[in-house]
């Protein structure tokens, strides 16, 4: 028996934390931390070390299968179900056009250097008006729609610096589960720890205690009120004259006009709504400013209520009235360090937000943010008729039937489509309504590099890792999938045909046509590269492979002063100024909450599952497993409910049913359901069919009215809900 221990890394989330696989006779036995990683140290999670289970899961879909008539399915060669997949594509294409056309990318696209890379390459050869959606819009939309308003590019994201950090402001983020979103920071818990250990403080804002709010500072906020807290802590910075006004203007555009409309914000008013004290609010805001080296961090649960763009917005205004934006231990910037890259980004920023006044979606008027729709509104884009509507729709690494609102409306929808296309190494809740489940390797069947990671690094780093077994049975990955396509479908616009040709000339020069090179490029010409091979002992794809298979260092620190290069605007600045955020201010004091539903539901990581997809690994699935409803002690006993009752859990939009937990860990009036669940019988995953479990998408809305106006963002938080036992 040939026994190989390989090092590589894990794709799961943004952290990219090191692995080193057990591969015996070719196939993966185990994964374990690699403790020569320059940034995990040895630290994986346990969805990390249980991914074996994922890649030898018998339930894994290794080879093409077509659907039948009964709704059953059976195994087909690759050519065959290519050639018919372009037939009937092409032939759409030609009765309705590129807008009949639609591709859903799920979560785990972002984190293959090609995957998503090779979905744009489709849909721009497909024509501008295909439909492109991914599970961002139920995520980090209004991150980005805030960047955009702010930087001029959605993809200038700043995040804390958390290795030079005194004051970390957490808000609607678990990093101790989540292990960090839009930052790569593996032992994130751990760099917090050492944030107080320097003598700092570390304070979290969230309806519940999470597990991350347990061990630091908490303070309880009641659900969808983020913006009004933020919008106190600014009245405050404002009226007391805490701020370095000459600081701001140097770097913004707008002090004045952001000034004003904070100013009616006083922590005394905004308490009764938000919950936080007054002069909790206060002090806070004084210590934000005063402290040398502090930021304000917000994920999901930031972006995920009736105002997330206006809330991350506001986030990072806080940041730069406190004078914390990109500056050590502040809120900073990350960057891929490449010769004109911030003529890239100037470049790119106009061209997307060109796009996003340009492309508007026809159901609802929503502009198109970083090419992506609103994936709440697919059903009615499938089942409205008209110029536009969906006929064929791809799905890659997602379940969206599981994650967007009123998800079964989406299942039934799929049923009408003339051909539906999944990418996918399981069958799943929607892969399962697809005509055919196109086989894709995991992360470990496959060569990558981090590259969305590349500009959340809080240590900046390179690391490329080969493929660590061959790929299980036929399966492919999406790059292959859709080049392979792309050449069926040659001639039918100039797109394709180009694309046709350069792989052509590839071939001929003995090469893939891939991505690799520009990747290569990328680590070449970045720091430390090798200039092309100008450089001796400098880096390449090959040369981490070979000779720094655990990734290289490239600085201690994250670079500080680099704001100009990140802003897209012409002069580099920041602009506060924007009719939208003023709207959506004024839109605050205009919310009716419906009487009848007193309650405010959000949601709640798990630390054993990954969304819906790694419900099938029985490692993670040991226990008593699935969702169950927290809800606050006093809440439940006013409604005679018990800890482990079977509750119903009813909005203005859906209902489910769901056992009860019990606690004082949550603020009164809010209910934590996670999300993920809901598994039907209708997939192929065994073990997940049996833990079922309610889809909390259910009681979401997917009324146009219900999406966030700006970004496009689904509403999961701060949904008016009601609970009773059943």
């Amino acid at each position: 028996m040939a026994t190989e221990h390989k090092t590589t890394f894990c794709r799961i989330c943004e952290s990219v934390c090191g692995m080193v696989a057990t591969v015996e006779d070719g196939r993966l036995v185990a994964l374990r931390p690699d403790k020569d990683h320059p940034l995990s140290a040895g630290f994986a999670c346990q969805k990390g070390i249980a991914f074996t289970e994922v890649v030898n899961d018998p339930d894994r879909v290794t080879a093409p299968l077509r659907r039948l008539p009964d709704g059953g399915f059976e195994e087909v060669g690759w050519d065959e179900a290519l050639t018919d997949i372009a037939k009937r594509l092409s032939d759409i294409h030609d009765r309705h056009g590129a807008a009949s056309i639609g591709w859903y990318a799920g979560n785990p696209g972002a984190f293959s250097y090609d995957h998503i890379p090779a979905v744009a390459l489709f849909l721009t050869a497909l024509g501008r008006r295909s439909h492109l959606y991914t599970a961002s819009s139920q995520d980090s939309h209004p991150r980005l729609m805030a960047s955009q308003l702010l930087y001029g590019y959605p993809m200038s994201v700043p995040f804390p610096d958390l290795s030079r950090n005194d004051l970390l402001v957490v808000m609607g983020a678990n990093p101790v589960v989540s292990h960090g979103s839009l930052i790569a920071a593996p032992r994130m818990r751990e760099r917090m720890h050492a944030i107080v250990k320097r003598g700092g403080r570390v304070v979290v804002i969230d309806p519940r205690k999470t597990e991350t709010a347990a061990q630091f500072e908490w303070l309880g906020i009641r659900p969808d009120s983020d913006a009004l807290f933020l919008l106190s802590l600014l009245q405050v910075m404002f009226a007391e004259n805490l701020v370095d006004r000459n600081a701001v203007r140097a770097q913004a555009d707008g002090m004045e006009w952001l000034m004003a409309r904070c100013a009616p914000f006083k922590p005394e008013k905004t308490e009764a709504e938000t919950g936080i004290p007054a002069h909790t609010v206060r002090a806070l805001a004084r210590d934000l400013v005063r402290t040398p080296r502090a930021a304000v961090y917000g994920r999901l649960g930031t972006c995920s209520g009736r105002a997330g763009t206006l809330t991350t917005y506001l986030m990072d205004a806080v940041n730069l009235v406190a004078g914390n934006v990109d500056v050590p231990g502040g809120s900073v910037f990350g960057s891929l360090g490449i010769p004109g890259e911030q003529w890239v980004v100037k470049a790119f920023g106009a061209l997307l937000r060109r796009g996003y006044t340009r492309n508007r979606t026809r159901i609802g008027g929503f502009g198109n943010l970083i090419r992506s729709e609103p994936a709440t509104l697919m059903a009615k884009e499938i089942q409205q008729p008209g110029d536009g509507q969906i006929r064929a729709l791809f799905v890659s690494a997602g379940n969206p039937v599981l994650s967007v609102p009123n998800g079964p409306a989406l299942g039934e929808a799929m049923k009408t489509l003339e051909l539906s296309v999944a990418l996918d190494f399981y069958r799943t809740e929607t892969t399962s309504q697809c005509d055919y489940i196109l086989p894709t390797t995991t992360m470990y069947e496959r060569e990558d590099f981090p590259l969305l990671s590349q500009t959340f690094l809080i240590k900046p780093y390179r690391q490329a890792t080969g493929a660590v077994i061959a790929p299980i049975g036929q399966s492919r990955t999406e790059w292959d999938i859709i080049d392979d396509l792309i050449q069926r479908m040659s001639g039918r616009t100039r797109m394709f045909t180009f694309l046709a040709r350069l792989r052509s000339g590839a071939k001929l020069a003995g090469r893939r046509f891939s991505l690799r090179p520009v990747v290569d490029g990328l680590i070449r010409f970045g720091p430390g590269g090798d200039l092309g091979g100008l450089r001796r002992g400098g880096l390449s794809f090959d040369s981490l492979k070979a000779q720094h298979p655990h990734g290289k260092v490239l600085s201690e620190d994250i670079a500080t002063g680099v704001l100009p290069t990140v802003v897209s605007y012409r002069g580099g600045r920041i602009r506060l100024v924007h009719n939208e955020i003023g709207e959506a201010i004024k839109e605050l004091s205009r919310r009716v909450a419906p009487p009848e539903y007193p309650l405010r539901l959000i949601g709640m990581r798990d630390s054993r599952s990954e969304n819906s997809w790694m419900h099938n690994s029985p490692l993670l699935m040991r226990g008593e497993r699935g969702p169950k409803a927290l809800i606050h002690i006093d809440d439940a006993g006013r409604r005679g409910i018990a800890d482990g009752d079977e509750i119903s859990v009813r909005s203005p939009f859906g209902k489910i049913a769901l056992p009860a937990t019990l606690t004082e860990d949550i603020v009164p009036g809010t209910v934590a359901i996670p999300h993920g669940w809901g598994h039907n019988g209708t997939g192929g995953w065994q073990l997940a069919n049996r833990a079922g479990g309610a889809n909390v998408n259910e009681l979401m809305s997917d009324d146009p009215q219900d999406v966030e106006p700006l970004s496009g963002m689904a509403w999961i938080s701060g949904v008016p809900i009601e609970v009773e036992r059943t």
